[in-house]
């Protein structure tokens, strides 16, 4: 069945509903340290099982390393979500083009704690992926989604990409355009020079 943005945008909140409503404690079982972020950009392959964080681990893949630092690509999906599976392959190409321009790409899911271990590394599998996903496990979204964007309501797909200093530099929610989301990086990338 096709879902619209709305729908997608609907499902997710239900989501983040159920998991509040039904009490579930967030399980902090990995912690994305600086190293972590990264090593999502380097050649060999990446791990199809979800790099699982908390809003400690969101703040770090924000933060941008000041020794030597990159702009990020990040993308909230899910793969319930028909827009983002659709735009996946854009993206995964995109990072790709830009990753030897040290543009830092970090995907994270919205899935459901119990397709996590499956559905996410099925799906990144299908795509060929070489990539880390990532997965956002905490009770309450409301600080992770005002952490990134303080006007996101936190529906999917969502793209932002913030400049090498952390600044929200393009963001678009529902299936981003490759053509425009390249414009606006290489908008980015040419401006920094």
């Amino acid at each position: 069945m096709k879902r619209s943005n709305s729908q997608c945008a609907l499902l997710c909140t239900a989501l983040f509903l159920s998991l509040i409503l039904t009490g579930r404690q967030a399980i902090f079982a990995q912690e994305v340290a600086p190293s972590k972020q990264n090593s999502v950009k380097t050649a060999a392959p990446a791990t199809l099982k979800p790099l699982e964080i908390d809003l400690e681990g969101l703040k770090k893949i924000l933060q941008r390393d000041k020794s030597s630092p990159h702009p990020l690509l990040l993308n909230f999906w899910a793969t319930w979500c028909d827009p983002c599976r659709e735009e996946f392959p854009d993206l995964l190409k995109i990072e790709a083009d830009y990753r030897k321009r040290n543009l830092d790409f970090v995907a994270v899911s919205f899935d459901f704690s119990e397709d996590v271990q499956t559905a996410v590394p099925e799906f990144f599998k299908q795509v060929k992926a070489d990539v880390t996903p990532y997965w956002l496990n905490i009770p309450d979204p409301e600080p992770a989604i005002k952490m990134v964007d303080p006007n996101w309501t936190g529906g999917i797909p969502t793209t932002f990409l913030f400049d090498a200093s952390g600044n929200l530099v393009f963001k678009h929610t529902g299936r981003v355009h490759a053509a425009e989301l390249r414009a606006a990086i290489d908008k980015m990338l040419n401006a920094t020079r």
